[in-house]
């Protein structure tokens, strides 16, 4: 029987669940081992560069695939199996067939430490197209046609995966790292279109009476225009036509966030920390415009939409939903304030030496390293023990 029947089974006949529960829904598994892998890599990747270690492909490459492909594709993942069982009210994957997933992604990762030629590139493959069908299976059973762009998401970062590894390994005339900027690309898009349901949703119900702006045109003129101004700096590379769809969307990303009244949340850390990483996004977008304009390094803009953006929305994530899906109030404590305020030091210290100080960039590198790993440790310590066990209110998940 599987994990999720046995505790809902236990909870109705009013006994205690089972003590493990690592696999009863997909956000455990997934948050799990992002978390850790989020916590080890950045230590690696500070060691690699300071000549300590070495990494069996171009180090960038490893940095720059592992953090989008490993962390923030275990999350994505891990949170659309969740979302998807709220959205539909059919089951994900739970139990043994969740096991092998998170199997086949940790299976990625050591393959790529490894690089053993074409067989990393073949394990690593299967992750994404694998989640990509079973999240289709759901939506299609409960046609939620509005999901299923989420499908094709998940389908592109595949390919762009696809193009990394046969780019590195030298099968087609493809530029590893621009396989890893086209996956950016599309994990930002992704980013701004859920952030853009949650967030003032989550605002809403939180604080009553809140006032708020939104317009359904700019909304879809900001996400398109971002996904447009990302992919044209991928395809194109730096020129006047990218630089200003970078600029154009980031005023639009940011009179849209602005419409959210992120100053309402600022005494609720569950809801601020959501508004300060998304409001990362047209600040990257406007160091990305500004570099193709030879500005600045364009390692600003993508590091305020990696570690700003990306790593900020997922700590915030990935604390609230772990709370409200383990039977936890959705309320944040001294620790993960602490996280979300560790998360927001490393974006800063690694973001503000680029652009304005090139001089401190390592001692910048060095404190970013070590409040980014020192937040997902805290997340470690506080959540490991929720995300194995039973949820507190005996209900499946």
């Amino acid at each position: 029987m599987a994990l999720v029947s046995i505790a809902e089974t236990a909870g109705k006949q009013g006994r205690s669940p089972a003590r493990f529960a690592l696999f009863a829904l997909g956000f455990r598994p997934f948050y799990l081992l992002a978390a850790a892998f989020a916590a080890v890599a950045i230590p690696i990747w500070l060691a690699v560069l300071a000549g300590r270690m070495t990494t069996p492909m171009p180090g960038i490459w490893w940095h720059a695939h592992e953090m989008l492909f490993g962390f923030a594709a275990a999350v994505i993942v891990g949170f659309l199996f969740t979302a998807g069982r709220n959205w539909t009210g059919l089951d994900t994957p739970a139990g043994g067939p969740l096991a092998v997933l998170a199997g086949l992604w940790l299976a990625g990762r050591v393959a790529i430490a490894g690089d053993f030629g074409g067989w990393s590139a073949t394990v690593d493959l299967l992750f994404l197209p694998l989640a990509a069908v079973a999240l289709a299976r759901v939506l299609t059973r409960a046609r939620s046609r509005r999901n299923y762009f989420l499908v094709g998401i998940l389908g592109v970062l595949s390919l762009a995966n696809l193009a990394f590894h046969l780019g590195r390994l030298h099968v087609v005339p493809v530029d590893p790292l621009a396989a890893l900027h086209l996956a950016l690309a599309i994990v930002i898009t992704l980013e701004t279109v859920i952030g853009g349901r949650v967030i003032p949703g989550f605002t809403a119900t939180a604080i009553r009476g809140v006032r708020q702006w939104q317009n359904a045109w700019l909304n879809r003129a900001a996400i398109a225009g971002t996904g447009l101004a990302l992919v044209t700096w991928v395809l194109v590379g730096s020129s006047a036509v990218g630089g200003g769809l970078c600029l154009l969307s980031a005023a639009l990303q940011a009179i849209r966030g602005a419409g959210w009244n992120p100053w309402s949340a600022r005494r609720v850390p569950l809801l601020w920390v959501l508004h300060v990483a998304h409001s990362w996004i047209p600040l990257g977008l406007a160091l990305l415009g500004l570099a193709q304009f030879g500005g600045l390094p364009a390692a600003a803009g993508i590091h305020a939409l990696t570690i700003g953006a990306t790593g900020g929305l997922i700590i915030g994530m990935i604390t609230r939903t772990a709370l409200g899906h383990t039977g936890r109030p959705l309320a944040a404590g001294k620790f993960e304030v602490a996280a979300y305020v560790l998360v927001q030091l490393a974006a800063v210290t690694r973001v503000l030496p680029i652009a304005l100080y090139p001089a401190a960039i390592w001692a910048g590198m060095v404190v970013a390293g070590i409040a980014w790993s020192s937040a997902f440790a805290i997340y470690l310590w506080r959540y490991m023990p929720w995300l194995l066990r039973p949820r507190i209110d005996g209900q499946p998940g």
